[in-house]
């Protein structure tokens, strides 16, 4: 879906405001940003949260490979004891996750199963919009880090997604986060001099030269690693990701090589927001699933090999999860449960969660077994230093994920 079209569904849905989608996507500039570099303390923790949209995979992604309903359920599918990438002697990682499986074994990733809502929704929206709101019961028109800006200041600058349009989640009740566009734009020839600025020019228009040369300088940034990742794309066939609809970007590398450069660059901001499209697999899933997961692999662990030794910690999740039994097309349809990735240098490792039942199940899908609001209380309080009630309707459920 391009910007515009989301812009407007998420003002008409009522999840977000118009008023707070402008103020956080136009009100501030990369410069705004960069402006801030050494406005925090050493020791401040940094929240960066992937979003993987169109319905992530959980049972291909997190494999019970040693449960015989698992097998049974998607025969075609499934991946073997030989295929995955042990956890334990029940669990494995998809085959794509070698840079996950890694992490895993230095105990720097956590793995959170069964991570669901209440009475959950298979619609993508709706339950995107339950995920961003942190409400499974009444989604509103903020999301839950938009009201964590809300308790923290309210500057837009400690909350940036590099996402085409700015977040429901960043949406608060009297402020919003900063979007800040990464991909590539048409040039025409002499538009670079509507940066500049004119002697006595009138205040909106002086503005508007700073936005138009803060485009012009991020496009600068990210030209070298675009450079750099441009030898490996040409060498795969499949690395434009399918369309779905549902959000999401392809430049997941590039959305965190430019949250890294602010991270050591030392700027206020202590949330970001990025994301992956095309997880809807319907069809044909397993060739699917792996092109999808080895990008999230080589971006998210790329970028936590990066930030070792720092305060950073990285959430990734997906709108839900999906159905148990495969479908007629070799693919998953809709469902419910599914996991919760949580890394960094300051993460307790290992498996967490109980693994929900392949055979109670729920109308064919998953019963969640971890709340997902736990997990937002675990990052607001230890990563954020936030109090969790106090952004998430009164709810303080924490999970042991990170500290000594």
């Amino acid at each position: 879906m391009d910007t515009l079209t989301r812009r407007k569904f998420l003002i008409a849905s009522g999840v977000v405001g118009a008023g707070a989608l402008a103020a956080g996507a136009a009100a501030y500039t990369l410069d705004d940003i960069l402006g801030t570099a050494g406005d925090r303390p050493a020791d401040a923790g940094t929240l960066v949260l992937v979003t993987l949209y169109g319905g992530n995979d959980g049972l291909n992604t997190v494999v019970p490979f040693a449960d015989a309903a698992y097998q049974d359920a998607r025969p075609d599918i499934a991946y073997d004891a030989g295929e995955v990438l042990r956890l334990d002697d029940e669990t494995g990682l998809n085959p794509a996750l070698t840079g996950f499986h890694r992490l895993f074994t230095e105990g720097r990733l956590a793995v959170v199963r069964g991570v669901g809502y209440p009475k959950p929704d298979r619609s993508h929206f709706r339950s995107m919009d339950i995920w961003q709101t942190a409400d499974p019961v009444r989604p509103g028109t903020t999301g839950w880090l938009g009201r964590w800006l809300d308790t923290a200041g309210g500057d837009p600058r400690l909350a940036v997604s590099f996402e085409p349009a700015l977040p429901p989640l960043l949406a608060g009740a009297t402020s919003a986060g900063a979007a800040v566009e990464t991909g590539p734009r048409r040039r025409a020839a002499g538009v670079t001099g509507l940066g500049a600025s004119s002697p006595g020019e009138a205040p909106l228009q002086a503005r508007a030269a700073r936005c138009f040369a803060d485009l012009e300088r991020v496009d600068q940034m990210m030209t070298t690693v675009r450079e750099a990742e441009e030898a490996g794309r040409r060498e795969a066939d499949d690395d434009t990701d399918p369309a779905t609809g549902t959000g999401g970007r392809s430049d997941l590398g590039t959305q965190l090589d430019l949250v890294a450069q602010c991270v050591e660059a030392g700027v206020s901001t202590r949330a970001f927001s990025v994301s992956l499209g095309g997880f809807d697999t319907h069809a044909d899933e397993r060739q699917l699933q792996e092109i999808l997961l080895a990008k999230v692999d080589k971006a998210v662990t790329a970028f936590a090999d990066r930030m070792a030794g720092r305060p950073v910690t990285v959430a990734v999740y997906s709108e839900f999860g999906r159905r148990v039994r495969a479908n007629a097309s070799d693919g998953t349809d809709h469902g419910t449960a599914s996991n919760v990735f949580v890394l960094g240098s300051g993460v307790r490792g290992g498996l967490h969660g109980e693994q929900p039942s392949l055979t109670d199940l729920d109308d064919g899908d998953l019963k969640h077994t971890v709340d997902f609001r736990d997990v937002y209380g675990t990052l607001l309080a230890d990563v954020l230093r936030a109090d969790p009630a106090q952004v998430l309707g009164g709810w303080d459920g924490r999970l042991a994920l990170i500290g000594s």
